[in-house]
């Protein structure tokens, strides 16, 4: 299984319909996406500064919010599925098909995820990555890498510091030091060409930029 972190400020780019497009052709139920919040995040932030909600509310709220964008990107792409449970995500996976995973179900059923802003979208994708035994783990961001290019990892402090990457992301993230570990890599949004024969680790690690937990 292979996780596909598309954040939120991909929404308006033409590199989104092209990363949806790849996965929907070559997600053969073995490449899920998780969703950022985007501007329903936003409006949640919004929201709790005018009403002085606690962030247990907000937390709620922006998990919701990753469920409209991850249903607004299944309406960008019908090829694409979306699933809320670990069972649906297996059926996605017979059904052959690129996945879209709703996440506010099963993040709202374990108690032990912190409930806070310092928690986004990435530090979701490790814990599902965790959950699922995934065998990669890709966060595709906006931000430019160029800085990062030369460098052939990158340490997770590195990026936490440069905002790259929300602080909790080092509590989830778990190394490939043992069977059910996974590789974890950053990728530019325009970075999806590197997939347009289908989703292989030797492309991947041509072009993307491993985190070294």
């Amino acid at each position: 299984m292979w996780i596909v972190k598309l954040g939120g400020s991909l929404l308006g780019s033409p590199e989104l319909a092209q990363w949806l497009a790849l996965i929907a052709k070559f997600g053969d139920g073995k490449v899920l996406i998780v969703p950022g919040g985007g501007v329903f995040a936003d409006a949640v932030r919004d929201a709790q500064k005018i009403s002085s909600v606690s962030d247990a509310v907000a937390h709620e709220l922006a998990l919701l919010a990753m469920d409209q964008f991850g249903l607004l990107l299944a309406g960008m792409n019908p090829e694409l599925v979306t699933a809320s449970s670990e069972l649906e995500i297996a059926e996605r996976g017979w059904q052959h098909r690129g996945i879209i995973w709703l996440p506010s179900k099963m993040v709202l059923a374990d108690d032990s995820i912190p409930k806070s802003w310092d928690v986004t979208s990435d530090s979701l994708s490790a814990w599902l990555a965790n959950k699922l035994g995934a065998d990669q783990l890709i966060l595709v961001k906006s931000k430019p890498l160029t800085a990062y290019r030369s460098e052939e990892s990158i340490s997770l402090q590195h990026l936490v510091e440069d905002e790259l990457i929300d602080s909790q992301f080092i509590s989830f993230i778990k190394k490939k030091t043992s069977s059910d570990g996974y590789q974890t890599w950053v990728l530019n949004k325009a970075d999806y060409s590197i997939f347009e024969h289908g989703f292989s680790p030797e492309e991947l690690a041509k072009t993307g930029l491993r985190i070294d937990g």
